[in-house]
């Protein structure tokens, strides 16, 4: 069974904001999964519903049949965090964290 994989590293959007997306595509077949993902409405899907269509080119351009491909596997890590802060009253300050993530996703062929 062939796999492609395609990457996004310093995506900046929330891990945890990304899990939930991820979660519902993967295992999916690509057509399902774009389906799906025409019918969220969380800003994560934007940034998926790219990845995945640069991960079925990179399985066009092996040769591989996209209506046979399933997501076989989805992760989202952390990546760095952008360290801000907030003035607050008398003089302090409020940490803000700014999350990126780096989203790898790997698509096979059905096996028949």
């Amino acid at each position: 069974m062939k796999t492609v994989k395609a990457q996004l590293k310093y995506a900046r959007i929330s891990p945890q904001k990304a899990r939930r997306v991820a979660d519902v595509i993967r295992g999916m077949s690509v057509p399902a999964a774009h389906v799906q993902l025409a019918m969220l409405g969380q800003r994560p899907v934007l940034v998926l519903r790219k990845l995945l269509a640069s991960a079925v080119a990179n399985a066009k351009q092996l040769g591989l049949e996209t209506s046979r491909l399933i997501v076989q596997s989805l992760t989202v890590n952390e990546g760095p965090m952008f360290k801000r802060s907030m003035p607050r009253a008398h003089g302090r300050a409020t940490p803000i964290r700014k999350r990126t993530s780096h989203i790898a996703l790997v698509v096979g062929e059905k096996e028949l």
